[in-house]
């Protein structure tokens, strides 16, 4: 069966089996946050935009923060057969787009890092490999043939992780 690819804009969250690939595109601020079951070949993406949606009761829209988004994505892989002790995590993004023209003490790409972080570890996940911070966007390739991540940015090389 050939891949298909499954973009996932900003705030949304999709999963996927083998060998599909899910793909996040323009991550700047925002963190990628991939979770993948290697033994069952399922994962999924989310596109998280803000660290916390403490001061945000109404929410009605989870992927847009990602102590919601994580909850979510959780969820859905569940109801996929994915198995909760064999999931693994992985963090794009976070990137201080805007550093010249807006000093923050901590800005919030890597607010965004360390909100993600927080709530992996309290679910109990491990997050096996980070391409966070700097100053430029990134593009991200999920494959969920391998759990393998693709990343681009304007310029570079590609990296793996």
């Amino acid at each position: 069966m050939p891949e298909r690819e499954w973009a996932v804009g900003i705030a949304e969250i999709k999963t996927a089996r083998s060998p599909d690939r899910l793909t996040a595109y323009g991550l700047g601020s925002c963190v990628g946050i991939s979770l993948y079951d290697r033994r069952n070949k399922v994962g999924g993406l989310a596109h998280v935009m803000l660290p916390s949606s403490l001061l945000h009761p109404q929410i009605s829209v989870p992927g847009k923060y990602a102590d919601t988004a994580i909850e979510k994505l959780l969820k859905a892989l569940l109801e996929e057969g994915a198995d909760l002790t064999a999931l693994e995590a992985k963090l794009v993004g976070g990137s201080n787009m805007f550093a010249s023209i807006i000093p923050q003490a901590v800005p919030i790409g890597m607010r965004n890092v360390s909100a993600s972080r927080d709530k992996l570890l309290e679910k109990g996940i491990p997050v096996l490999a980070e391409e966070v911070g700097g100053s430029q966007g990134r593009t991200v390739f999920f494959s969920l043939f391998d759990g393998r991540i693709e990343i681009r940015k304007l310029n570079q090389p590609i990296q793996w992780i």
